[in-house]
């Protein structure tokens, strides 16, 4: 049992990574960008490419950052200078990194049992995922509490006003799409390394994953004091891996994954509009005159 628990812990931090990112375009950005669901595997395959070739691991995986840096600069691109849709461009790149990926490894799945590996090192590797995911963390904090952080904010409220301030968005737009690629790429590296292989399509239902975890973080704990957005967004991805970890032990099949990621995120949105177990404030109008009405929902 104490294993189950570890694992569940080492994967929800390594994917809370990826979390971060997705909570940047989601939900700072309001930009629906599905070009993680591409970059997640570039980072994979970016990482096991360079292992291959006797690269250090962690020069490999801060690579991999910067190629998914790359890939989210092409979506701000096609979004900002070719005046695509934000989320046509984001299918557009998630579909050609499909073919770049497969380039970069030569082949659909490339093992890495006998490379070494940022988790080849005595330390136990739920420390390591620790570090690197609270070093995310702070770091993300940080940048969003600097002036250019609140820019981004201030592009995906109300980008009329900060247009009519004389800012280009779009140079905005396309930086914050770089970081969270960026992020996403950096959270596929470490995936991989920690699994051992990298596939192509590792990166399918990413996004969903992704929007899961920061709509049941948000319903959980958004009424808890001083709990910043990005800690919610790391315990949404934990308590995702939970969810689904006890449906496999409940004898889910893995194919039944899709489905609960499916009903995680209803069950989520139903808490996060407030549905499910807190007041709601009802008005009725009597003769004319305004009756409000607190009643609980069951």
């Amino acid at each position: 049992m104490l294993n189950f628990w570890v694992n569940i812990l080492e994967q929800g931090f390594m994917f809370g990574v990826m979390v971060l990112g997705v909570y940047i375009t989601y939900k700072i950005l309001d930009f629906p960008d599905l070009s993680v669901e591409g970059s997640f595997p570039l980072g994979a395959s970016v990482v096991a490419s360079c292992l291959v070739a006797g690269m250090n691991p962690f020069l490999a995986t801060f690579i991999a950052f910067v190629v998914g840096m790359m890939a989210g600069g092409i979506t701000g691109y096609l979004h900002v200078k070719l005046k695509i849709t934000n989320l046509l461009s984001g299918i557009l790149v998630m579909i050609g990194l499909y073919s770049i990926n497969l380039r970069i490894m030569g082949k659909a799945n490339i093992p890495l049992f006998a490379q070494k590996t940022v988790f080849s090192n005595p330390m136990h590797p739920i420390f390591m995922i620790l570090i690197f995911s609270l070093c995310m963390k702070f770091a993300l904090d940080f940048l969003l509490n600097t002036k250019f952080g609140f820019l981004i904010k201030a592009t995906g409220d109300n980008p009329q006003l900060v247009t009519s301030l004389g800012i280009d968005i779009g140079v905005t737009k396309i930086i914050a799409l770089m970081l969270s690629n960026g992020l996403v790429a950096l959270s596929g590296a470490m995936v991989a390394q920690y699994q051992r292989f990298a596939d192509v399509g590792m990166g399918s239902g990413i996004i969903v994953m992704g929007l899961a975890s920061i709509i049941f973080g948000e319903a959980i704990f958004k009424r808890v004091s001083l709990v910043k957005a990005t800690t919610m967004a790391l315990g949404g991805s934990i308590l995702y891996k939970i969810v689904t970890g006890f449906a496999l032990k409940l004898g889910f099949p893995p194919t039944d994954l899709k489905l609960i990621t499916a009903v995680i995120v209803v069950l989520a949105l139903g808490l996060n509009e407030k549905k499910i177990g807190f007041k709601l404030k009802k008005t009725l109008s009597i003769g004319g005159d305004s009756v409000v009405m607190h009643t609980k929902s069951m």
